[in-house]
């Protein structure tokens, strides 16, 4: 077997270690966040800086999850995210797929459109004019449908669908297939890695939604999940707790940390099963002329 010379080594020693800290960088400072939300009154005051709490409590989560509220914002944000995914999706696909066949008329002219969306856009009074005139307010559907396309996975879309070789649709069309045919039985098969790529990139989006919420929702029995604990976050660093609810009422610091642990968890629960299909994905999406 052939041996590695000596700088070969060196470099991969300097590879590893640079990106051993860098992997470092990243997961330290989220370890902290969640062991000080497990952590105790007293040792939050103590300490800048936990990465083992020494006492463990559930003292934060248990003034978070003290009133029903929060299941129904999550249900909210669960609802949303699954919804809003789906119809980005489906409109994204369809006009990625339309914008990826060079015999569309006035190609080049909807692209530019789409590109200029992504330096300029309308404005947040001009949108909320426009969402509060066609009635969404405190509907569901200010939070989808102002946002249900994005730009830029759109246009990574539509780069992964040009990867895919014309021959493929020209030999569709010989054995009888149409476009429609082709999209759903060709395309979208062989398109599973930048699909899953584009859906965790919508529903990231779709599960930390806030501006819009705050704007478009005034009922606060639709309110998602991260406009309620932003609430929480309020009321806790004020310590106007609600004494009948919450027995205890733990440092605001401690709160702040269990509120951006609920809030990471489900995004990082979901990552690992569209992880080996995000990194594919993305790079041939994004690469392709």
């Amino acid at each position: 077997m052939h041996e590695k010379s000596l700088g070969s080594r060196l470099f991969n020693f300097f590879n590893y270690t640079i990106l051993l800290i860098i992997a470092l960088a990243c997961l330290i400072p989220f370890v902290n966040v969640i062991s000080s939300s497990f952590a105790t009154t007293q040792e939050v005051v103590e300490k800048t800086f936990i990465l083992f709490p020494t006492t463990f409590t559930l003292d934060a989560y248990h003034y978070i999850f003290s009133t029903p509220t929060i299941f129904r914002s999550f249900a909210v944000s669960i609802g949303v995210t699954g919804v809003g995914t789906l119809v980005s999706m489906i409109l994204t696909a369809f006009m990625a797929y339309s914008l990826s066949r060079k015999y569309l008329y006035g190609r080049k002219g909807i692209n530019f459109i789409i590109v200029f969306t992504m330096l300029f856009s309308g404005g947040m009074i001009p949108t909320y004019l426009v969402v509060r005139n066609v009635g969404l307010i405190d509907s569901y559907w200010a939070l989808i449908l102002p946002v249900a396309i994005n730009a830029f996975n759109l246009i990574i879309m539509r780069n992964f669908f040009q990867a895919i070789p014309d021959s493929l649709e020209e030999s569709a069309k010989m054995d009888g297939y149409n476009d429609i045919m082709i999209f759903f039985k060709i395309i979208l098969p062989l398109s599973l890695p930048s699909i899953a790529t584009i859906s965790l990139f919508y529903a990231v989006a779709y599960w930390n939604e806030y501006t819009n919420a705050i704007l478009y929702i005034n009922d606060s029995t639709k309110w998602p999940i991260q406009v309620l604990l932003r609430q929480i976050v309020i009321v806790s660093s004020g310590m106007q707790a609600d004494a009948t609810s919450v027995d205890i009422v733990p440092p605001a610091q401690t709160v702040k940390m269990a509120v951006i642990t609920v809030a990471t968890l489900p995004m990082l629960i979901l990552y690992p099963f569209l992880q080996k299909y995000f990194v594919k994905g993305a790079f041939v999406g994004s690469v392709k002329a």
